[in-house]
């Protein structure tokens, strides 16, 4: 079921069911583009028709990425099951890759995060297949970093180039993939890498891991500032 959300269709499921859809679809080679969505992934796709018609057309699933919408569909009476983070969902797919033995490929961040993501993943998970990785420095024109990994054919494709960057590649790169999993992560490599810290757990259950990464990073103090607009767009729509 979509729940739709200033005309982003979301996924109605929670992190364990989106993990048996995704296994199912893996198992048969069926492409598959994953788009994790926050509010500023919502409110960049209102005002940027080419990207919400991406969302529409060519994103297989929306996970709710982000409390916001999880507060928003609430408000709008067709609240969604629960959070379901690109982190958490690429901690799970780690640890099913390690248990069939599926092939990954990385691209994204800088060069010295890459490396160590490498390396944890092959200390950590011996049995995934690391097929190829590469930093997240190059123009979306540069074909050869998608003819890389059409190469290698991998089961999964984990991108960390930030939205829209990252969705955009990952369109363009599945319409030449004959199979594979693909997913936007953010800066999904800067935590596993241990180079950028995640909010404690407590604080994540209180849902404030928005507040611990303003405290960490003041610089997303602008970026934050989206999060109050979304808010009242909702509320536009319930008065509606």
């Amino acid at each position: 079921m979509k729940i739709n959300i200033l005309d982003v269709p979301f996924d109605n499921y929670t992190e364990t069911e989106f993990i048996d859809l995704f296994q199912k679809r893996i198992e048969q080679q069926e492409k598959t583009l994953v788009v994790t969505a926050n509010p500023e992934i919502v409110m960049y796709a209102k005002d940027h028709p080419d990207y919400q018609e991406l969302l529409l057309t060519e994103a297989d699933f929306i996970t709710a990425d982000g409390i916001g919408v999880i507060k928003a569909s609430n408000m709008l009476n067709t609240p969604l099951k629960e959070r379901v983070t690109g982190y958490d969902l690429f901690l799970r797919l780690l640890a099913l890759a390690e248990q069939k033995e599926l092939s990954i490929y990385l691209v994204g961040a800088k060069q010295e995060v890459i490396d160590v993501a490498a390396q944890k993943i092959r200390d950590e998970y011996p049995h995934v297949k690391l097929v190829g990785y590469r930093n997240g420095y190059f123009d979306l024109e540069d074909r050869t970093v998608q003819d890389a990994i059409i190469e290698q054919k991998p089961d999964m494709v984990f991108a960390a180039l930030g939205f829209p960057r990252q969705e955009y590649f990952l369109k363009s790169l599945k319409v030449k993939l004959d199979k594979g999993y693909l997913m936007g992560i953010g800066g999904s490599f800067d935590v596993f890498s241990g180079t950028t810290k995640r909010a404690p757990v407590w604080m994540q259950n209180l849902h404030l891991e928005w507040f611990y990464r303003l405290v960490k990073e003041p610089t997303r103090f602008k970026r934050m500032l989206v999060l109050p607009q979304f808010i009242q767009e909702i509320k536009k729509l319930r008065k509606g």
